[in-house]
């Protein structure tokens, strides 16, 4: 899963870039907190990702159509949502890019990383129940994929306030 593209985020006409997985999931925070702080730390900015997944339903091409104006819409609410969050927690001021992307997750995430030479690292948010950390961060960081993966992971633990973050970042 290593990238083919130099990473070029310190390099001058460049900026280091932090990745964050938009979704609905409560750890999110953590994650958008942390790169956000990290960001604002360092001059960079931050990488919004939505990734709209397939569904079973992809025959039926008129279906598919609404279902995807509709994840369109949701990561657009969210997009907004989170800016909101930023602008709450003073963090209105960090460069913010929000992308959009259609199938597999990790796919995704991997291509995203691919095309934009600048992404330096990708933020996840750990959840908090005693299923485990998520499936992303099962995936991503704990499976055959973290020791090849483009970018180093950083996972922040799902129930770190802003506060807490505040003082790590």
């Amino acid at each position: 899963m290593a990238t083919q593209n130099k990473r070029r985020a310190h390099e001058e006409g460049h900026e280091r870039r932090f990745l964050v997985i938009v979704d609905e999931t409560s750890e999110v925070d953590a994650a958008l907190y942390f790169a956000a702080s990290r960001a604002k730390r360092v001059g960079g900015c931050l990488v919004l990702l939505y990734v709209i997944q397939p569904q079973d339903f992809q025959h039926w091409m008129g279906v598919r159509d609404v279902q995807r104006e509709e994840e369109t819409n949701k990561a657009k609410a969210l997009f907004r949502l989170f800016r909101r969050k930023l602008g709450n927690a003073n963090l209105d001021m960090v460069d913010c890019m929000e992308r959009i992307r259609e199938g597999n997750l990790t796919d995704e995430i991997a291509a995203e990383i691919e095309e934009d030479e600048d992404i330096a690292i990708l933020i996840l948010g750990a959840a908090t129940d005693t299923k485990g950390p998520g499936p992303l961060v099962q995936t991503l960081a704990g499976g055959k994929a973290a020791g090849t993966f483009p970018v180093p992971i950083t996972i922040v633990p799902g129930d770190m306030t802003l506060e807490d973050v505040s003082a790590l970042a």
